[in-house]
Protein backbone atom coordinates (compact mmCIF):
# COMPACT_ATOMS: atom_id res chain seq x y z
CA UNK A 1 0.00 0.00 0.00
CA UNK A 2 1.43 3.52 -0.86
CA UNK A 3 3.03 5.64 1.90
CA UNK A 4 0.91 9.30 0.52
CA UNK A 5 -2.34 9.73 2.31
CA UNK A 6 -4.67 12.40 1.61
CA UNK A 7 -5.64 15.41 4.19
CA UNK A 8 -8.65 14.91 5.56
CA UNK A 9 -8.63 18.56 6.96
CA UNK A 10 -8.86 19.56 2.40
CA UNK A 11 -11.61 17.63 2.25
CA UNK A 12 -14.83 19.51 1.48
CA UNK A 13 -18.16 18.67 -0.65
CA UNK A 14 -19.21 16.62 -2.56
CA UNK A 15 -16.67 14.81 -0.97
CA UNK A 16 -15.71 12.27 -3.14
CA UNK A 17 -14.94 14.92 -5.56
CA UNK A 18 -12.30 16.46 -2.99
CA UNK A 19 -10.89 13.16 -2.69
CA UNK A 20 -10.65 12.68 -6.16
CA UNK A 21 -8.97 16.03 -6.80
CA UNK A 22 -6.12 15.48 -3.85
CA UNK A 23 -4.90 11.56 -5.79
CA UNK A 24 -5.63 13.34 -9.22
CA UNK A 25 -2.50 16.13 -7.82
CA UNK A 26 -0.32 13.70 -6.02
CA UNK A 27 -0.36 11.55 -9.76
CA UNK A 28 -0.04 14.70 -11.65
CA UNK A 29 3.00 15.77 -9.50
CA UNK A 30 4.49 12.64 -9.35
CA UNK A 31 3.91 11.94 -5.32
CA UNK A 32 1.95 8.84 -6.67
CA UNK A 33 3.69 7.15 -8.90
CA UNK A 34 2.75 5.07 -12.17
CA UNK A 35 1.76 1.57 -10.69
CA UNK A 36 1.52 2.25 -7.52
CA UNK A 37 -1.08 0.41 -5.58
CA UNK A 38 -3.84 2.29 -3.86
CA UNK A 39 -5.38 1.90 -0.59
CA UNK A 40 -8.23 -0.39 -0.15
CA UNK A 41 -11.32 1.26 -0.05
CA UNK A 42 -11.96 0.53 3.56
CA UNK A 43 -8.53 1.30 4.77
CA UNK A 44 -8.91 4.41 2.85
CA UNK A 45 -12.34 5.12 3.98
CA UNK A 46 -11.23 4.37 7.85
CA UNK A 47 -8.20 6.17 7.59
CA UNK A 48 -9.92 9.46 6.74
CA UNK A 49 -13.33 9.08 8.54
CA UNK A 50 -15.49 9.10 5.56
CA UNK A 51 -17.93 6.15 3.91
CA UNK A 52 -16.78 3.31 1.83
CA UNK A 53 -19.48 4.47 -1.06
CA UNK A 54 -17.51 7.93 -0.68
CA UNK A 55 -14.08 6.13 -1.91
CA UNK A 56 -15.83 4.10 -3.97
CA UNK A 57 -17.21 6.97 -5.96
CA UNK A 58 -14.01 8.83 -6.24
CA UNK A 59 -11.69 5.73 -7.36
CA UNK A 60 -14.62 5.47 -9.86
CA UNK A 61 -14.66 8.54 -11.01
CA UNK A 62 -10.50 8.87 -11.09
CA UNK A 63 -10.65 5.51 -13.68
CA UNK A 64 -12.94 7.12 -15.64
CA UNK A 65 -10.34 10.09 -16.11
CA UNK A 66 -8.14 7.11 -16.97
CA UNK A 67 -5.94 7.78 -13.66
CA UNK A 68 -6.45 5.30 -12.31
CA UNK A 69 -7.01 0.93 -12.72
CA UNK A 70 -9.25 -1.82 -11.06
CA UNK A 71 -7.66 -5.20 -11.03
CA UNK A 72 -9.74 -7.89 -10.31
CA UNK A 73 -8.64 -9.33 -7.11
CA UNK A 74 -5.60 -7.07 -6.99
CA UNK A 75 -7.04 -3.59 -6.31
CA UNK A 76 -6.74 -0.20 -7.58
CA UNK A 77 -3.94 1.11 -9.40
CA UNK A 78 -2.33 4.52 -10.59
CA UNK A 79 -2.69 3.87 -14.28
CA UNK A 80 0.53 2.76 -16.17
CA UNK A 81 2.00 5.50 -18.30
CA UNK A 82 1.59 3.83 -21.88
CA UNK A 83 2.45 5.10 -25.00
CA UNK A 84 -0.25 3.94 -27.58
CA UNK A 85 -0.53 0.36 -28.35
CA UNK A 86 0.61 -1.38 -31.44
CA UNK A 87 -0.88 -3.43 -33.62
CA UNK A 88 -0.12 -6.84 -34.19
CA UNK A 89 0.33 -7.02 -37.38
CA UNK A 90 2.91 -5.38 -40.08
CA UNK A 91 0.83 -1.80 -40.71
CA UNK A 92 2.09 -2.19 -44.50
CA UNK A 93 2.49 -5.24 -46.96
CA UNK A 94 6.42 -5.52 -47.42
CA UNK A 95 7.25 -7.16 -50.72
CA UNK A 96 10.19 -9.32 -49.07
CA UNK A 97 8.14 -10.31 -46.14
CA UNK A 98 5.81 -12.90 -45.85
CA UNK A 99 2.88 -11.28 -43.66
CA UNK A 100 1.47 -14.01 -41.13
CA UNK A 101 0.65 -10.93 -38.73
CA UNK A 102 -2.60 -9.42 -39.94
CA UNK A 103 -5.88 -11.84 -39.93
CA UNK A 104 -7.46 -11.65 -43.44
CA UNK A 105 -9.68 -14.12 -44.65
CA UNK A 106 -8.31 -16.22 -48.00
CA UNK A 107 -8.95 -14.04 -51.08
CA UNK A 108 -8.49 -14.50 -54.79
CA UNK A 109 -9.32 -12.61 -58.08
CA UNK A 110 -12.75 -14.46 -58.05
CA UNK A 111 -13.47 -12.18 -55.25
CA UNK A 112 -12.15 -8.77 -56.54
CA UNK A 113 -14.40 -9.92 -60.11
CA UNK A 114 -17.29 -11.15 -57.44
CA UNK A 115 -16.93 -6.68 -56.35
CA UNK A 116 -16.79 -5.59 -59.42
CA UNK A 117 -19.99 -7.21 -60.66
CA UNK A 118 -22.01 -5.79 -57.73
CA UNK A 119 -20.58 -2.19 -58.27
CA UNK A 120 -21.86 -2.45 -62.18
CA UNK A 121 -25.22 -3.73 -60.95
CA UNK A 122 -25.67 -1.45 -58.24
CA UNK A 123 -24.85 1.25 -60.80
CA UNK A 124 -27.59 0.57 -62.97
CA UNK A 125 -30.22 0.02 -60.39
CA UNK A 126 -29.54 2.22 -57.54
CA UNK A 127 -32.50 2.69 -55.04
CA UNK A 128 -33.09 6.01 -54.19
CA UNK A 129 -32.95 5.23 -50.49
CA UNK A 130 -29.48 3.85 -50.30
CA UNK A 131 -28.65 7.46 -52.14
CA UNK A 132 -30.30 9.91 -50.61
CA UNK A 133 -31.98 8.74 -47.42
CA UNK A 134 -30.81 10.30 -44.07
CA UNK A 135 -32.55 8.80 -41.37
CA UNK A 136 -31.24 5.20 -40.78
CA UNK A 137 -35.01 3.32 -40.61
CA UNK A 138 -35.79 3.99 -43.74
CA UNK A 139 -32.20 3.65 -45.75
CA UNK A 140 -31.63 0.34 -43.99
CA UNK A 141 -34.99 -0.71 -43.59
CA UNK A 142 -34.40 -3.67 -46.01
CA UNK A 143 -30.91 -4.61 -45.22
CA UNK A 144 -31.78 -5.26 -41.29
CA UNK A 145 -35.18 -7.47 -42.86
CA UNK A 146 -32.28 -9.44 -44.63
CA UNK A 147 -29.84 -9.52 -41.72
CA UNK A 148 -32.62 -11.52 -39.88
CA UNK A 149 -32.02 -14.13 -42.60
CA UNK A 150 -28.46 -14.35 -42.24
CA UNK A 151 -28.22 -14.50 -38.68
CA UNK A 152 -30.57 -17.65 -39.27
CA UNK A 153 -27.23 -19.26 -41.16
CA UNK A 154 -25.30 -18.10 -38.13
CA UNK A 155 -28.11 -20.26 -35.59
CA UNK A 156 -29.82 -17.26 -34.03
CA UNK A 157 -33.45 -16.20 -34.55
CA UNK A 158 -34.32 -12.95 -33.90
CA UNK A 159 -36.66 -10.03 -35.39
CA UNK A 160 -35.30 -6.64 -38.04
CA UNK A 161 -36.10 -4.37 -34.98
CA UNK A 162 -33.65 -5.88 -32.71
CA UNK A 163 -31.02 -5.94 -35.64
CA UNK A 164 -28.69 -2.93 -35.69
CA UNK A 165 -26.60 -2.67 -39.47
CA UNK A 166 -22.93 -1.45 -38.36
CA UNK A 167 -19.90 -0.93 -40.46
CA UNK A 168 -18.19 -4.27 -39.73
CA UNK A 169 -17.40 -5.82 -35.89
CA UNK A 170 -15.27 -2.63 -34.64
CA UNK A 171 -18.18 -0.73 -34.74
CA UNK A 172 -20.50 -3.15 -33.16
CA UNK A 173 -18.17 -3.76 -30.39
CA UNK A 174 -17.62 -0.08 -29.95
CA UNK A 175 -21.66 0.12 -29.59
CA UNK A 176 -22.12 -2.80 -27.62
CA UNK A 177 -19.54 -1.47 -24.73
CA UNK A 178 -21.24 2.00 -24.66
CA UNK A 179 -24.94 0.94 -24.48
CA UNK A 180 -23.95 -1.89 -21.48
CA UNK A 181 -21.69 0.13 -19.54
CA UNK A 182 -21.04 3.38 -18.25
CA UNK A 183 -17.46 4.61 -17.76
CA UNK A 184 -16.04 2.99 -14.97
CA UNK A 185 -17.77 0.29 -15.15
CA UNK A 186 -16.76 -3.38 -15.32
CA UNK A 187 -15.78 -5.65 -18.35
CA UNK A 188 -14.70 -8.81 -17.98
CA UNK A 189 -13.53 -11.08 -21.05
CA UNK A 190 -10.96 -13.99 -21.67
CA UNK A 191 -7.44 -13.22 -20.76
CA UNK A 192 -6.27 -13.69 -24.05
CA UNK A 193 -9.02 -11.99 -26.52
CA UNK A 194 -9.30 -9.13 -29.01
CA UNK A 195 -6.79 -7.26 -29.43
CA UNK A 196 -8.71 -4.01 -29.82
CA UNK A 197 -10.38 -4.54 -26.55
CA UNK A 198 -7.70 -3.24 -24.26
CA UNK A 199 -7.43 0.01 -26.25
CA UNK A 200 -11.25 0.57 -26.97
CA UNK A 201 -12.23 -0.05 -23.34
CA UNK A 202 -9.77 3.05 -22.32
CA UNK A 203 -11.00 5.06 -24.75
CA UNK A 204 -14.44 4.16 -23.12
CA UNK A 205 -13.21 5.03 -19.46
CA UNK A 206 -14.28 0.95 -19.11
CA UNK A 207 -12.06 -1.24 -16.47
CA UNK A 208 -11.12 -4.37 -18.47
CA UNK A 209 -10.08 -7.41 -16.69
CA UNK A 210 -8.99 -10.71 -18.13
CA UNK A 211 -10.45 -14.44 -16.78
CA UNK A 212 -8.42 -17.74 -16.66
CA UNK A 213 -9.54 -19.86 -19.48
CA UNK A 214 -8.96 -23.52 -21.37
CA UNK A 215 -9.94 -25.41 -24.31
CA UNK A 216 -13.33 -23.91 -24.41
CA UNK A 217 -13.13 -20.48 -23.52
CA UNK A 218 -13.68 -18.17 -20.09
CA UNK A 219 -13.62 -20.60 -17.07
CA UNK A 220 -17.12 -20.47 -15.02
CA UNK A 221 -15.76 -20.59 -11.97
CA UNK A 222 -13.16 -17.10 -12.71
CA UNK A 223 -16.50 -15.43 -14.01
CA UNK A 224 -18.16 -16.14 -10.65
CA UNK A 225 -15.10 -15.13 -8.69
CA UNK A 226 -15.20 -11.61 -10.42
CA UNK A 227 -18.89 -11.19 -10.03
CA UNK A 228 -18.58 -12.24 -6.04
CA UNK A 229 -15.21 -9.46 -6.12
CA UNK A 230 -16.82 -7.13 -7.54
CA UNK A 231 -19.94 -5.34 -9.91
CA UNK A 232 -19.51 -6.87 -13.74
CA UNK A 233 -21.47 -4.63 -16.48
CA UNK A 234 -20.42 -7.13 -18.52
CA UNK A 235 -19.07 -10.36 -20.23
CA UNK A 236 -16.86 -10.01 -23.83
CA UNK A 237 -16.39 -13.92 -25.15
CA UNK A 238 -15.62 -15.35 -28.04
CA UNK A 239 -16.91 -18.91 -27.84
CA UNK A 240 -17.39 -19.59 -32.13
CA UNK A 241 -13.01 -20.27 -32.18
CA UNK A 242 -12.23 -16.49 -33.17
CA UNK A 243 -10.71 -15.94 -30.04
CA UNK A 244 -6.31 -16.11 -30.88
CA UNK A 245 -6.12 -19.61 -29.05
CA UNK A 246 -9.22 -20.85 -30.99
CA UNK A 247 -11.52 -21.68 -27.95
CA UNK A 248 -14.43 -23.40 -29.02
CA UNK A 249 -17.05 -23.66 -26.16
CA UNK A 250 -19.45 -26.30 -25.52
CA UNK A 251 -22.98 -26.50 -24.75
CA UNK A 252 -22.29 -26.87 -20.98
CA UNK A 253 -20.56 -24.37 -20.86
CA UNK A 254 -22.32 -22.10 -22.74
CA UNK A 255 -25.50 -22.61 -20.32
CA UNK A 256 -23.02 -22.89 -17.28
CA UNK A 257 -21.70 -19.51 -18.47
CA UNK A 258 -25.60 -17.82 -19.27
CA UNK A 259 -26.73 -19.12 -15.82
CA UNK A 260 -24.43 -16.93 -14.33
CA UNK A 261 -24.88 -14.12 -15.88
CA UNK A 262 -28.51 -14.19 -14.98
CA UNK A 263 -27.87 -14.80 -11.50
CA UNK A 264 -25.57 -11.86 -11.27
CA UNK A 265 -27.23 -9.64 -13.40
CA UNK A 266 -24.52 -9.71 -15.85
CA UNK A 267 -24.64 -8.70 -19.56
CA UNK A 268 -23.24 -10.51 -22.31
CA UNK A 269 -21.29 -9.08 -25.22
CA UNK A 270 -21.34 -12.33 -27.54
CA UNK A 271 -18.68 -11.70 -30.86
CA UNK A 272 -19.23 -13.75 -33.35
CA UNK A 273 -17.35 -12.18 -35.80
CA UNK A 274 -16.78 -15.07 -38.52
CA UNK A 275 -20.43 -15.96 -38.61
CA UNK A 276 -21.55 -19.35 -39.86
CA UNK A 277 -17.60 -19.92 -41.23
CA UNK A 278 -17.29 -22.20 -38.56
CA UNK A 279 -19.66 -25.25 -39.31
CA UNK A 280 -21.25 -26.26 -35.83
CA UNK A 281 -24.95 -26.98 -34.34
CA UNK A 282 -24.08 -25.18 -31.00
CA UNK A 283 -26.35 -22.23 -30.35
CA UNK A 284 -25.16 -18.40 -29.98
CA UNK A 285 -25.31 -17.17 -25.99
CA UNK A 286 -27.89 -15.08 -27.44
CA UNK A 287 -30.33 -17.99 -28.33
CA UNK A 288 -29.68 -18.99 -24.77
CA UNK A 289 -29.95 -15.83 -23.12
CA UNK A 290 -31.81 -13.27 -25.33
CA UNK A 291 -33.17 -11.21 -22.65
CA UNK A 292 -29.14 -9.88 -21.61
CA UNK A 293 -27.11 -10.69 -24.76
CA UNK A 294 -25.75 -8.12 -27.24
CA UNK A 295 -24.50 -10.62 -30.50
CA UNK A 296 -22.65 -9.11 -32.99
CA UNK A 297 -21.39 -10.69 -36.43
CA UNK A 298 -19.55 -9.08 -39.61
CA UNK A 299 -19.26 -10.31 -43.27
CA UNK A 300 -15.68 -8.86 -43.35
CA UNK A 301 -13.79 -12.35 -42.30
CA UNK A 302 -16.22 -14.86 -43.64
CA UNK A 303 -17.57 -13.36 -47.21
CA UNK A 304 -15.18 -10.44 -48.33
CA UNK A 305 -12.52 -8.41 -46.40
CA UNK A 306 -13.53 -5.43 -48.11
CA UNK A 307 -17.39 -6.20 -47.66
CA UNK A 308 -16.90 -4.16 -44.39
CA UNK A 309 -20.63 -4.51 -42.97
CA UNK A 310 -21.77 -6.41 -39.89
CA UNK A 311 -25.02 -6.76 -37.35
CA UNK A 312 -25.64 -6.02 -33.92
CA UNK A 313 -28.67 -7.79 -32.34
CA UNK A 314 -29.76 -6.45 -29.34
CA UNK A 315 -32.59 -7.15 -26.45
CA UNK A 316 -35.71 -5.28 -26.66
CA UNK A 317 -35.10 -3.75 -23.72
CA UNK A 318 -32.00 -2.19 -25.07
CA UNK A 319 -32.95 -0.54 -28.50
CA UNK A 320 -33.22 2.66 -27.68
CA UNK A 321 -29.90 2.76 -25.84
CA UNK A 322 -28.07 0.86 -28.91
CA UNK A 323 -29.44 2.83 -31.32
CA UNK A 324 -28.68 6.11 -29.32
CA UNK A 325 -25.24 5.00 -29.32
CA UNK A 326 -24.99 4.50 -33.08
CA UNK A 327 -26.29 7.42 -33.86
CA UNK A 328 -23.54 9.74 -31.65
CA UNK A 329 -20.83 6.99 -33.02
CA UNK A 330 -21.47 6.30 -36.47
CA UNK A 331 -25.24 7.95 -37.41
CA UNK A 332 -25.35 4.42 -39.64
CA UNK A 333 -23.87 1.90 -41.58
CA UNK A 334 -22.68 2.70 -45.21
CA UNK A 335 -25.62 2.24 -47.30
CA UNK A 336 -24.08 1.20 -50.56
CA UNK A 337 -21.92 -1.59 -48.78
CA UNK A 338 -24.88 -2.59 -46.68
CA UNK A 339 -26.79 -2.89 -50.15
CA UNK A 340 -24.21 -5.06 -51.44
CA UNK A 341 -24.78 -7.05 -48.50
CA UNK A 342 -28.09 -7.42 -48.33
CA UNK A 343 -28.01 -8.41 -52.16
CA UNK A 344 -24.92 -10.87 -51.86
CA UNK A 345 -27.50 -12.66 -48.85
CA UNK A 346 -30.73 -12.37 -50.83
CA UNK A 347 -29.02 -14.04 -54.10
CA UNK A 348 -27.28 -16.53 -52.18
CA UNK A 349 -23.55 -15.19 -52.97
CA UNK A 350 -22.74 -14.25 -49.63
CA UNK A 351 -23.48 -17.60 -48.66
CA UNK A 352 -21.83 -19.45 -51.40
CA UNK A 353 -18.12 -17.16 -50.86
CA UNK A 354 -18.88 -18.68 -47.00
CA UNK A 355 -18.46 -21.98 -48.47
CA UNK A 356 -15.94 -21.20 -50.89
CA UNK A 357 -13.74 -19.55 -47.18
CA UNK A 358 -14.24 -22.62 -45.17
CA UNK A 359 -12.66 -25.25 -48.18
CA UNK A 360 -9.76 -22.69 -48.45
CA UNK A 361 -9.18 -22.21 -44.44
CA UNK A 362 -9.37 -26.27 -44.51
CA UNK A 363 -6.98 -26.67 -46.55
CA UNK A 364 -4.55 -23.76 -45.61
CA UNK A 365 -5.29 -25.27 -41.75
CA UNK A 366 -3.76 -29.08 -43.15
CA UNK A 367 -0.92 -27.40 -44.40
CA UNK A 368 -0.12 -25.87 -40.44
CA UNK A 369 -0.63 -29.05 -39.53
CA UNK A 370 1.78 -31.11 -41.55
CA UNK A 371 4.27 -27.97 -40.98
CA UNK A 372 3.72 -27.86 -37.11
CA UNK A 373 3.17 -31.27 -36.71
CA UNK A 374 4.84 -31.95 -33.38
CA UNK A 375 4.89 -28.51 -32.26
CA UNK A 376 1.84 -27.30 -29.08
CA UNK A 377 -0.49 -25.08 -31.30
CA UNK A 378 -3.92 -24.81 -31.13
CA UNK A 379 -5.92 -23.95 -34.15
CA UNK A 380 -9.41 -25.06 -35.33
CA UNK A 381 -9.98 -26.79 -38.84
CA UNK A 382 -11.79 -23.89 -40.51
CA UNK A 383 -10.31 -21.18 -38.68
CA UNK A 384 -8.09 -18.32 -39.86
CA UNK A 385 -5.09 -18.43 -37.31
CA UNK A 386 -2.84 -20.80 -35.66
CA UNK A 387 -1.80 -19.96 -31.73
CA UNK A 388 1.45 -21.06 -30.94
CA UNK A 389 2.84 -21.16 -27.20
CA UNK A 390 6.62 -20.99 -27.14
CA UNK A 391 9.33 -23.78 -25.23
CA UNK A 392 10.48 -22.11 -21.98
CA UNK A 393 13.47 -20.16 -22.44
CA UNK A 394 12.26 -18.84 -25.30
CA UNK A 395 10.88 -14.45 -25.23
CA UNK A 396 7.88 -13.47 -27.10
CA UNK A 397 9.74 -10.40 -28.10
CA UNK A 398 13.19 -12.05 -29.10
CA UNK A 399 11.04 -15.30 -31.15
CA UNK A 400 9.21 -12.19 -33.23
CA UNK A 401 12.04 -10.50 -33.65
CA UNK A 402 14.23 -13.53 -35.31
CA UNK A 403 10.84 -14.59 -37.23
CA UNK A 404 11.07 -11.14 -38.60
CA UNK A 405 15.04 -11.39 -39.60
CA UNK A 406 13.94 -14.16 -41.30
CA UNK A 407 11.42 -12.75 -43.67
CA UNK A 408 8.40 -13.49 -41.59
CA UNK A 409 5.67 -11.13 -40.12
CA UNK A 410 3.59 -13.04 -37.04
CA UNK A 411 1.91 -11.35 -34.21
CA UNK A 412 3.26 -11.57 -30.06
CA UNK A 413 0.93 -12.96 -27.74
CA UNK A 414 1.31 -10.09 -25.76
CA UNK A 415 -0.89 -8.20 -28.06
CA UNK A 416 -3.63 -9.97 -27.11
CA UNK A 417 -3.44 -10.26 -23.24
CA UNK A 418 -6.29 -8.52 -21.45
CA UNK A 419 -4.93 -8.24 -17.83
CA UNK A 420 -1.26 -6.92 -16.72
CA UNK A 421 0.91 -10.03 -16.41
CA UNK A 422 3.61 -12.29 -17.83
CA UNK A 423 0.73 -13.90 -19.64
CA UNK A 424 1.43 -17.01 -22.05
CA UNK A 425 4.37 -16.56 -23.71
CA UNK A 426 3.14 -17.36 -27.70
CA UNK A 427 2.97 -16.27 -31.16
CA UNK A 428 -0.25 -15.73 -33.39
CA UNK A 429 0.25 -16.58 -36.91
CA UNK A 430 -2.62 -15.87 -39.39
CA UNK A 431 -3.01 -18.14 -42.41
CA UNK A 432 -5.00 -16.32 -44.72
CA UNK A 433 -3.29 -13.61 -46.22
CA UNK A 434 -0.55 -14.78 -48.09
CA UNK A 435 -0.61 -17.13 -51.03
CA UNK A 436 -0.15 -21.07 -50.10
CA UNK A 437 3.36 -21.16 -51.43
CA UNK A 438 4.11 -18.23 -48.98
CA UNK A 439 2.54 -19.85 -45.89
CA UNK A 440 4.16 -23.17 -46.60
CA UNK A 441 7.42 -20.83 -46.43
CA UNK A 442 6.46 -18.61 -43.29
CA UNK A 443 5.29 -21.61 -41.44
CA UNK A 444 8.39 -23.56 -42.00
CA UNK A 445 10.73 -20.89 -40.84
CA UNK A 446 8.61 -20.27 -37.84
CA UNK A 447 8.79 -24.16 -36.82
CA UNK A 448 12.55 -24.17 -37.21
CA UNK A 449 12.72 -21.61 -35.23
CA UNK A 450 10.53 -22.71 -32.29
CA UNK A 451 12.80 -26.15 -32.65
CA UNK A 452 16.02 -24.23 -32.69
CA UNK A 453 17.81 -23.03 -29.26
CA UNK A 454 16.62 -19.35 -28.31
CA UNK A 455 19.05 -16.79 -29.91
CA UNK A 456 19.56 -13.12 -29.05
CA UNK A 457 18.49 -10.59 -32.14
CA UNK A 458 21.69 -9.01 -33.02
CA UNK A 459 21.56 -6.14 -35.57
CA UNK A 460 23.95 -4.77 -37.68
CA UNK A 461 25.19 -1.73 -37.62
Amino acid sequence: MTKWMPNPADLHRPVYLSLAGQISRAIADGTLQAGSPMPTHRALADRLGISVQTVSRAYAELIRQGLLVGEVGRGTFVRPLKAEPEPPFIPERIREIVDLSILKPVSEAMHRERMQAALAELAADLPASVALAFRPNIALARHRALAVDWLCHCRLETAAKNVIVTNGATSAMTMALMTVARPGGMVVTEEIGHHTLVPLCSYLGLRLAGLAIDREGVLPEAFERACREGEVNALFVHPNAASPTSALMGAARRAELVELARRHQVQIIENDAWGPLIESDLPPLAALAPERTLYLTSLTKCVMPGLRTGFLVVPDQLIPAAANRHLVTNWMATALLAEIAARWIENGTALSLVGWQRTALRQRQKIAADILRDLPYSAHPEGLQVWLPLPPGMREDQFVAQARLHGVAIAPGVSFATSPGPGWPAVRIAIGATSEAELRTGLGIVADLHRSRPEPTLLAI
